[in-house]
């Protein structure tokens, strides 16, 4: 599930600049935005995968442990690697001055960073929740589970798709502020990971087909007539906390607890699983890169070279962990 997450991150990232600066309708522009609606799911994915791995009851997680050990790893990778960001954007605009510096070392303190690890202050939010999140997955019943799970879907996944429309956009004072924003509404997509886990282990595959056919359908049709609408990019319909991305994320969810690779295949994804968060980290450096050098998806056909391109920044990525992984400080602190 995490393999698949972090791909979907890379086709999100490799299409992202042509579903906003190609006019919506184009070819182009849809060969883009079918990549970007299918890999949607990704982080909500990730966010299931870390419900599923640290909510079990039996998993031993303290408050010592997450303030000594959890959370510092975290705040470590996350300014590490903000700061080289900040540091690599002066040196290629010749910035790298004491004013340049200076502004990057307040940008860097007030958590203004590159904007794919906003993720990372998000788990920020995850992990600092866990203690009151394992409480309720270990001694809520399956039917507690679903009563949370359903207010959460209502007010951080319904609530927010249809807030712009009528009767809901007449609505103000209070009752607008029942909506889950994006942060908070991402821990609810942990308890829904560890609900799947621990209540449904074996989904049946046709259901899981169709929660994620329909997703698309509402992320890629949604958006694609919205855009057409405003003539400019809309993106309700791609955040994480849409209806239709929430869709998407419970089908491919689901596929992969029924799954069964073989045996290379197994360790071949277990080892991209490890990796993932430093092919995270590190994307947006050789997608920049390649794009300096003219190496972008929208260089050639649409359809394939988005693929491709997430494809060769995974290689490098995983370059990149296959390296960072044999230094035991940077493998326990920074990937």
């Amino acid at each position: 599930m995490k393999s698949l997450a972090i791909l979907g991150v890379l086709l999100i990232h490799a299409s992202a600049g042509i579903v906003s600066e190609l006019p919506p309708g184009s070819p182009s522009w849809r060969s883009a935005l079918f990549w970007n609606a299918i890999s949607r799911p990704a982080v909500p994915l990730f966010l299931m995968a870390s419900g599923a791995l640290l909510l079990p009851p039996e998993r031993e997680l303290t408050l010592k442990k997450l303030y000594t050990r959890n959370l510092p790893r975290l705040l470590t990778a996350l300014f590490f690697w903000a700061a080289l960001y900040k540091l690599v954007f002066l040196a290629r605009m010749d910035s790298l001055t004491p004013p340049g510096i200076k502004a990057a070392a307040k940008n860097l303190l007030l958590f203004r960073h590159e904007e794919h690890l906003y993720y990372l202050h998000i788990m920020l939010l995850v992990y600092a929740f866990l203690p009151v999140t394992r409480l309720i997955a270990r001694n809520g019943t399956r039917r507690s589970l679903e009563y949370a799970l359903g207010l959460w879907f209502a007010l951080g996944i319904l609530y927010p798709s249809v807030r712009g429309l009528r009767p809901f956009a007449l609505l103000a004072g209070i009752p607008v502020q029942w909506r889950l924003n994006l942060t908070y509404s991402s821990i609810g997509y942990t308890l829904l990971g560890h609900y799947l886990t621990a209540w449904r282990p074996r989904p049946r595959r046709s259901l899981c087909l169709l929660a994620l056919l329909s997703g698309f359908s509402l992320t890629f049709g949604g958006t694609w007539a919205a855009s057409r609408a405003a003539g400019a990019l809309e993106e309700g319909f791609l955040e994480g906390t849409g209806v239709g991305v929430c869709l998407e994320a419970l089908g491919v969810f689901g596929l992969c607890q029924g799954a069964r690779l073989p045996e290379g295949l197994e360790r071949g994804a277990a080892w991209l699983s490890r990796a993932s968060f430093c092919v995270f980290l590190t994307h947006i450096f050789f997608l920049q890169s390649f794009a300096r050098h003219g190496l972008r998806a929208g260089a050639g056909p649409v359809l394939v070279a988005v693929p491709l391109v997430a494809l060769l920044v995974l290689a490098c990525g995983c370059g990149a962990y296959a390296l960072l992984s044999r230094t035991p400080v940077a493998r326990r602190w920074l990937v």
